[in-house]
């Protein structure tokens, strides 16, 4: 039988046919390599297309080196183009290979033609290999007095790609100083704009080394050259416009006839159909005016025209980037955009990323005298199939009502929307109504009212859940049903997953209890022993929390659980103002997009010598520290307050309780509390007044507890190398690879925030503790810490970030651990090791 015939794919350069094609390649590429015959330019075009095709995709085609750099020899200027993106590519890593290209593009430096002068310069500067500095010196000075302006500016940016490879070979061929001269007298607007782009950097990194380069760095932002540079402006490309307003937001002027006169010149900026520019602009209008209240206030009502135009004239993801400077204006000035909160409004083709941005912004514009339409048009929204949709669109109704503006009506729409009888409005709904009525008990009884109607059975997020469960036990006076939907509630106790459900409904049926006891009775009890044995920490807590109350005093439990509440009159933001103007400085940046300061999102790199960084390298702790401290760059004094990432907390969200291998012993009618003190102690001893008393409330409740059970054995002890050692980049590396086994919050005792004059005393304490600290940064009220550990008798080490405020003394834990399981025993011993500082 003959074998079946085979098939053949046409070659494709975007696609590699087979394993053997880059053997293919390198054949055909050396046949060509010397070739002068017609059409041979095109024969290498097709392979070249192929080769940077493979690379593209991710085929090594490293193997061809030396054959691409034998075929560079043509005047193909797109031959070149792609010969040059090769070389480009693998040199870095090929840095003997690299050596194979210095001659070809030293040749190409010295073409007639200027384009490839200039191509063949930008890749000899992009080989990045430190081997290879000394032959980038000629051909740069040679760029920078070059006739052609494309090649000028090409070298002006080769000189900051020579400064990265070697600052040294840069600074003593002067090419600093031929840049300014450049940027003085060059008539090319663009070769002007990259000689101040590669002096802004190269000088701002040489300040931290010598005075010159700082006298230097300041003189950018003289009035002379600030003033050159306006005059110039409008010869200069939308990019370097960027640029040069970047450097002009941080002149200061002299007075405020400069500062409109600038203004002035570019206000027809305002018009541009660039986006970058505008807001460059804009950017640049606000911090002039910052110390005049009226003028500032005037230029937003002028900027607001460009950026709502910008808004509707271009794609979703530019009106993305536009809305949220719009948004941390709206933020800071709400008062001025209240009567354009029609440009708000969501289109049906937009984005959600758009729509959710836009209901933030029509929350903040909101007041009395628009909050009708904007409700009204929000209502419109929570009727929409785009159930993300819904759900926003609901809680900016709710944040509409948290700000008083025409409450009436809005309570009115909430209940309206219960009424829907569709689940996730359903749930937005009830967890809105539990916080209005938190602020307004006075709208209880309508509230009441309608929620009474909901069945339980059929809210199943948790947050609905929890929030109707808390108004069941706080409002169980007014709710009829109210004692035995808790009940059928509390016998599903064991197919309810969510621990912030239980825990409602514990302190629900408590409440209920005070309120109606004889129908309650009988649900308190089978609560009581179900939480009691719960697994999670908290529950089980809570639950234990009560019982012994209720075996104190009923009288007192009533007040602790059940007191006089005051409506809450505001609730907390989710950003701090210090954090808002730390953005807005940041105006025309990737913070505002992302709504946190640059530090927040950006590496140690680029942070500058400001930020805090949570990353070791940015930590120190100063002359005293011990052998195993790493010294590193301190946190400037003017920057304690970002020593507080806002996503700490949520990093792991969870992870601090669930799973605890924490097993209290069991209880029974015999426990009581002979005094308050003793109400959280887990091993006081019963008298037999009040262990009468408990029986008593035991045979009430109908709990019947298991007797005592023995106590179970210790947990065997901790114990850690007091010798260990870790290397700062093994200590950074496994930060970075481990995941948080606990996070959570403890406290510092007032006699421990006494000691801490210095983070140096803490440090000492715990190595004391043998917990050792690898750097530290801050000052008071915050300090930061990186300790680490080693088990005694394994290789497994411990990880923590330890953020103290002494003001209010508490302390935030982040644990990171080799072996997971003993994460929790650890957290222990460092509290204990914590607990005893300043008492030692």
């Amino acid at each position: 039988m003959a074998p079946p015939a085979q098939t053949h794919r046409s070659p494709s350069p975007s696609q590699p046919s087979g394993k053997g094609e880059v053997s293919d390649l390198k054949m055909q590429l050396r046949q060509l390599a010397g070739s002068r015959a017609p059409g041979t330019d095109d024969a290498k075009r097709e392979l070249f297309k192929k080769v940077i095709s493979c690379m593209t995709i991710g085929i090594d085609v490293s193997s061809v080196f030396s054959e691409m750099v034998m075929c560079s020899a043509t005047s193909d200027i797109v031959l070149k183009k792609m010969c040059y993106l090769y070389v480009g590519n693998y040199a870095k890593n090929n840095p003997e290979l690299a050596l194979l290209t210095i001659n070809f593009l030293q040749k190409d430096c010295k073409d007639e033609d200027p384009m490839i002068r200039g191509l063949a310069l930008r890749s000899l500067c992009s080989l990045r290999v430190t081997n290879l500095v000394e032959y980038l010196v000629g051909p740069l000075g040679l760029g920078l007095k070059d006739s052609n302006s494309y090649v000028r500016t090409v070298a002006a940016i080769g000189v900051l790609k020579l400064y990265h490879i070697s600052a040294s070979t840069c600074m003593d061929a002067d090419f600093p100083v031929t840049l300014k001269h450049l940027m003085l007298n060059d008539r090319d607007a663009q070769v002007v704009a990259n000689c101040l782009c590669s002096l802004q950097e190269i000088w701002g990194l040489e300040a931290t080394k010598s005075e010159e380069a700082s006298t230097e760095r300041e003189t950018l932002l003289s009035k002379p050259l600030i003033y050159y540079l306006l005059n110039r402006f409008k010869e200069f490309s939308e990019w370097a416009q960027c640029v040069v307003l970047d450097l002009v937001s941080k002149y200061v002027p002299a007075d405020n006839n400069e500062i409109f006169d600038m203004m002035n010149l570019l206000e027809d900026r305002l018009q541009h159909a660039n986006g970058a520019v505008v807001l460059a602009t804009i950017k640049l209008f606000l911090q002039l005016t910052l110390s005049m209240a009226d003028i500032h206030q005037q230029v937003y009502e002028r900027i607001k025209a460009p950026l709502l135009t910008l808004v509707s004239s271009g794609g979703p993801e530019q009106s993305y980037a536009v809305l949220s400077h719009l948004h941390l204006l709206v933020m800071r000035a709400p008062y001025i955009f209240s009567a354009d909160y029609k440009h708000f409004y969501c289109q049906y083709n937009e984005p959600f990323y758009v729509k959710k941005l836009k209901l933030e912004m029509l929350t903040a514009v909101a007041n009395e005298s628009n909050t009708y339409e904007i409700v009204t048009e929000l209502c419109e929204y929570a009727a929409n199939v785009d159930i993300p949709m819904a759900r926003e669109s609901i809680r900016a109704v709710g944040k509409i009502a948290l700000q008083q503006y025409d409450v009436n009506a809005i309570v009115d729409r909430l209940l309206q929307f219960l009424e829907m009888e569709k689940d996730h409005v359903t749930a937005e709904t009830l967890v809105l109504v539990k916080d209005l009525l938190r602020k307004y008990p006075q709208w209880s009884h309508d509230c009441i009212a309608v929620v009474g109607n909901i069945s339980s059975k059929t809210v199943q997020e948790p947050k609905a859940k929890a929030a109707l469960i808390w108004m069941l036990g706080e409002y169980a006076q007014d709710m009829q049903d109210a004692p035995y939907i808790l009940e059928s509630l509390v016998e599903n106790w064991e197919e309810e997953h969510s621990a912030e459900v239980r825990l409602h409904l514990l302190t629900a049926v408590v409440k209920c209890f005070f309120r109606r006891p004889p129908e309650t009775q009988k649900a308190l009890g089978a609560v009581l022993a179900a939480g009691v044995n719960d697994f999670h920490q908290d529950v089980h807590d809570r639950a234990l929390l009560y019982y012994r109350l209720l075996q104190y005093n009923v009288s007192v439990a009533e007040r602790v659980v059940n007191p006089p509440k005051q409506a809450v009159s505001v609730f907390a933001d989710t950003q701090s103002n210090e954090i808002k103007d730390r953005i807005f400085d940041e105006f025309n940046s990737l913070s505002v997009v992302y709504q946190k300061p640059s530090y927040m999102f950006t590496d140690k790199e680029h942070r500058g010598p400001f930020a805090f960084s949570e990353e070791i390298g940015n930590l120190s702790i100063g002359a005293e520290s011990t052998d195993n401290v790493v010294p590193a760059q301190r946190i400037e004094a003017n920057d304690k307050d970002l020593l507080l990432s806002t996503s700490d907390k949520e990093e792991s969200k969870g992870s601090s309780h669930n799973g605890s291998a924490y097993s209290a012993p069991g209880y029974d009618g015999s426990l009581a509390a002979p005094s308050q003190t003793d109400l959280v102690s887990l091993d006081y001893k019963s008298t037999p007044s009040v262990a009468s008393a408990a029986s008593a409330i035991d045979d009430l409740l109908g709990l019947g507890l298991p007797a005592a059970a023995s106590p179970p054995p210790p947990r065997p002890v901790l114990k850690l190398n007091t010798k260990a050692v870790l290397a700062p980049n093994t200590f950074q590396q496994k930060w970075r690879q481990l995941p948080i086994s606990i996070s959570q919050e403890t406290t510092i005792s007032p006699q421990g925030v006494a000691a801490m004059t210095t983070p140096q005393a803490l440090i000492r304490h715990m190595q004391g503790h043998s917990i050792h600290c690898i750097a530290s940064g801050g000052q008071a009220p915050n300090f930061k810490f990186f300790f680490y550990a080693q088990k005694a008798e394994e290789p497994s080490t411990y990880l923590v970030e330890c953020i103290v405020n002494s003001s209010s003394c508490k302390v935030q834990l982040k644990i990171k651990a080799d072996d997971q399981s003993t994460s929790q025993a650890f957290s222990e011993l460092f509290q204990s090791a914590l607990s005893k500082f300043g008492f030692s």
